[in-house]
């Protein structure tokens, strides 16, 4: 098959997204396919008269990307772009996506995670793989997910939408319950989550997470054991239990070697494993996701687990949580991607 690996973006996680389409596109070479590496905003500046020869590259255009200690200069990225447009799709990127069989979305966060691009390529008869466009956006806002997970009976920690400017900040610090997580609706990598300590730290993220320009989401902090369980097709996959160096599983403690430490198959119970991945599958036919999931939990010292969110395109870097879970049932990580591709390109799409 022809396919292109669009990855990039100008979401935050763009450098993990540029990690993952670089090992997608490879795997997928590895597997037979045409495969080809594209930035979804810069795309391609100079190309043949005939884009389809592009396909033909020895190197799949893939690009020896990095994830660096801090999230990337989206400003900088745009600056880049020579035409200087502000259209999220850049050169040549959905010419190219008409000429593929489907295109494999390795994008995460707000570029690619929220639906939109879905979207686009959806009117535009393109086949991609993983979620629908409205599917895509309800696991990316964290509003809406937990109310469908408050009206599906998933249990998920008491939650609240938090709308205020500069001049509520010291009434909220003081007000607002404690211990409590912070987070803007639409973050991902764990950018825009914040665990203040005390409401000195509390004033400091109220001010903080206003940067971000988006709605405000107030969380129960719930103590225990940091869990993730993916789903594959119909089945959820064995969970792992990350163990961060560190308090907190930042960007920095996913991404950067020493910053955590993760178990799979985590050591728990055959119960708990269980009753983790029923709700995990429960959670991904709740919003309509399709294909795969990640699905992240808490497992309190009771061992009752508490779903804290879901990710509809998680992190496919060969190193990810996903091909870690799929390693544990002797999938590698070349069998997960051609599955993936597989499974997708079957789908009955509404255009």
């Amino acid at each position: 098959m022809k396919i292109v690996v669009l990855a990039g973006g100008l979401s935050t996680e763009r450098d993990v997204s540029l990690m993952s389409g670089a090992g997608i596109c490879k795997a997928l070479r590895e597997n037979g396919h045409q495969a080809i590496l594209v930035d979804l905003f810069l795309g391609l500046e100079e190309v043949p008269e005939d884009l389809a020869e592009l396909f033909d590259a020895p190197d799949g255009l893939c690009t020896d990307a990095q994830i660096q200690v801090q999230a990337p200069d989206i400003e900088a990225v745009r600056r880049s772009r020579k035409d200087r447009s502000a259209r999220l799709f850049g050169p040549h990127v959905l010419e190219l996506c008409q000429l593929a069989d489907v295109v494999f979305l390795g994008l995460h966060g707000q570029d690619g995670e929220d639906g939109r691009v879905q979207a686009t390529l959806d009117l535009f008869g393109v086949p991609y793989t993983g979620s629908g466009y409205l599917a895509s956006g309800l696991a990316m806002d964290k509003a809406m997910s937990k109310r469908l997970m408050d009206a599906a009976g998933i249990p998920t920690p008491k939650w609240r939408l938090l709308r205020y400017d500069a001049a509520d900040v010291d009434r909220l610090a003081q007000e607002l319950p404690m211990p409590c997580v912070i987070k803007t609706t639409a973050g991902g990598s764990s950018l825009g989550v914040f665990l203040p300590e005390d409401r000195v730290d509390l004033r400091k993220v109220l001010v903080d997470v206003l940067d971000f320009k988006g709605e405000v989401l107030l969380e129960e902090r719930i103590f225990g054991r940091e869990m993730t369980v993916a789903v594959l097709g119909d089945r959820a996959l064995p969970a792992v239990e990350i163990l961060p160096a560190e308090k907190g599983f930042d960007y920095v403690a996913k991404y950067q070697n020493g910053g955590a430490r993760e178990l799979c198959p985590a050591p728990i119970t055959e119960a708990e494993q269980q009753e983790m991945g029923e709700l995990a599958l429960k959670l991904h036919h709740t919003l309509g996701l399709e294909v795969y999931s990640r699905t992240d939990f808490i497992l309190d010292e009771v061992g009752r687990p508490w779903c804290l969110e879901v990710n509809s395109l998680p992190g496919m870097t060969p190193n990810s949580l996903v091909p870690k879970e799929a390693r544990a049932v002797g999938m590698t990580y070349n069998q997960l991607c051609e599955e993936i591709v597989q499974r997708s390109y079957r789908l009955k799409r509404r255009g």
